[in-house]
C-alpha cells in the first residue's frame, strides 16, 4: 500500500481525529496510488496514523477512513460502518417513527463523501469523494443489507464531484421508479418528494425539528415562508393552525409539488424572494412569523465575504416585513459561514432595518444529522429564532 508522508507537525489534526488532510499538509507520496485508492497516512517521523482515500485532484488530498493504522479497508469495513450508522439512528426514540431519515451523514458517521437518505422504502445515495466512488459497490450492498430497502436511487450530481475529478451520476441502483409520486409522512403531514429532480436528495430532512417548532408557534398567525422549496415549513404551519401562509420560491415545479394540498389559507408565489420582499415592504404588508431558509450562499470560507452581503440583505428585508413583536426564523446552510459570523450578520441586518431583536432559541439540524466532535465542519446548518421589539 502506498504511503502519504506528512509535513512536520501536520500530524496534529490526524491525532485529533480530523478526517481531512489538505495538499499543503503532504510532503510526498511514497509508492503508487490512483484516485480513490487507500493509502497509509504516515507522520514525517515514520509513525503510522491511519488509512485514507487518496484524491490527487482535490485540495483535500486525503480523507481518512480510519485512525487505526491496522484496520483493513474492505467490503466488511463498509458493512460495519453503514450498519453502525443505521443502528445509531434506530437507537434514538425521536427518529424511530420517521419515514424520511438521513441514514449516513458523511464524515460525521465515519464515511467521508457518503450521504444516504431514506424516504419510506426508497434510499437515495450520494457519493461526493473519490474514495466513496471507489467503494460504491460495497456501500450500495451494505446499505441494502442494513435497510432492506426496495429501491435505491443515486444522486451523485453535486458539483463537488468535479473537484475530485469525477463525473456527475444519477440513476436507479436498485429497483425501478415507483408508479405513484413519492410521499412521506412527517409528524402527520404528507410531503411530496422529488428524488430525481429535487434539491439535494429530494428534500431537506435536516429541518425536520425546526418545521415542527414552527407548527407549535403558528396558531392564528400569518406566516411568510421565503425560499420555501416544496413548502415543508408552510405545510407544518398550516397544520399548526396558521391563519394564512404565504410561500415564495423561484422554482415553479418545486411549488407545484405540494401547493395543491393545503387549501384556501395558503398563497404560493413563484418569484425572486429579494424582489418579493421589496414589494411587500412598499405595500406595507407584514407578517407575524417570517421564515428565511435561503440556499447555500457560501459553499466555503472563501465565499464568506460575498455571502455575508446576501445574508444581510435578506435578513434586513425579513425584519422590515415582520410585525412588531413577531418572530423571525432565519437560517444559513453555508459551511463557510460560522454561527458567530451569522449572528453578527443578522444583528447588522436588524440595525439597518431599524429593529431591536432578541434570540429566543438557537437552531440546528435534526438528530439524524449528527456532528462529530472532531469535525465541526459537519455543523453546516445554523439558525436563530428571534423575537422583534
Amino acid at each position: 500500500m502506498a504511503k502519504l508522508i506528512l509535513q512536520p507537525g501536520k500530524e496534529r489534526s490526524v491525532l485529533r481525529h480530523h478526517p481531512w488532510l489538505f495538499a499543503g499538509a503532504v510532503a510526498h507520496l511514497s509508492g503508487r496510488a490512483r484516485s480513490g485508492d487507500t493509502v497509509d497516512i504516515v507522520a514525517d517521523d515514520g509513525r503510522p496514523l491511519g488509512r485514507a482515500a487518496f484524491s490527487p485532484q482535490s485540495q483535500i488530498r486525503a480523507r481518512l477512513w480510519t485512525f487505526d493504522p491496522e484496520e483493513t479497508i474492505d467490503d466488511a469495513f463498509f458493512k460495519r460502518r453503514v450498519a453502525g450508522a443505521v443502528e445509531r439512528r434506530r437507537a434514538l426514540p425521536d427518529l424511530q417513527e420517521q419515514k424520511g431519515l438521513r441514514l449516513i451523514h458523511a464524515e460525521s458517521d465515519g464515511l467521508p463523501g457518503v450521504i444516504a437518505d431514506q424516504y419510506g422504502d426508497t434510499v437515495v445515495l450520494q457519493l461526493t469523494s473519490a474514495g466513496a466512488e471507489k467503494w460504491r459497490h460495497a456501500i450500495v450492498g451494505a446499505l441494502q443489507k442494513a435497510t432492506g430497502c426496495a429501491r435505491m436511487f443515486e444522486r451523485s450530481d453535486s458539483e463537488v464531484r468535479r473537484l475530485e475529478g469525477l463525473e456527475l451520476v444519477t440513476g436507479w441502483l436498485l429497483g425501478e421508479a415507483p408508479q405513484t409520486p413519492l410521499v412521506i409522512d412527517e409528524h402527520g403531514v404528507c410531503l411530496g418528494i422529488d428524488i430525481a429532480g429535487g434539491h439535494k436528495t429530494g428534500f431537506y430532512l435536516d429541518q425536520r425539528d425546526n418545521r415542527l417548532l414552527l407548527r407549535t408557534l403558528a396558531a392564528g398567525k400569518s406566516v411568510l415562508n421565503c425560499f420555501c422549496y416544496t413548502g415543508g415549513f408552510s405545510l407544518q404551519a398550516l397544520a399548526g393552525g396558521a391563519a394564512e401562509v404565504c410561500s415564495i420560491d423561484s422554482s415553479g415545479p418545486a411549488l407545484e409539488l405540494n401547493a395543491q394540498l393545503p387549501g384556501a389559507r395558503a398563497q404560493w408565489l413563484e418569484a425572486d424572494v429579494f424582489q418579493a420582499l421589496r414589494d411587500f415592504r412598499k405595500e406595507g404588508r407584514q407578517f407575524d412569523i417570517v421564515v428565511l431558509d435561503p440556499p447555500k450562499f457560501a459553499p466555503s470560507a472563501a465565499h464568506a465575504e460575498r455571502a455575508a452581503r446576501a445574508y444581510k440583505d435578506i435578513n434586513m428585508f425579513g425584519f422590515r416585513v415582520l410585525k412588531p413583536g413577531g418572530l423571525l426564523m432565519t437560517y444559513s446552510c453555508s459551511g463557510g459561514v460560522g454561527l458567530e459570523l451569522f449572528q453578527k450578520i443578522v444583528a447588522d441586518a436588524a440595525l439597518d432595518a431599524g429593529r431591536e431583536a432578541r434570540i429566543v432559541r438557537r437552531l440546528a439540524g435534526s438528530a439524524d444529522h449528527p456532528v462529530a466532535l472532531s469535525f465541526p465542519e459537519g455543523e453546516y446548518l445554523k439558525g436563530l429564532l428571534l423575537q422583534s421589539g
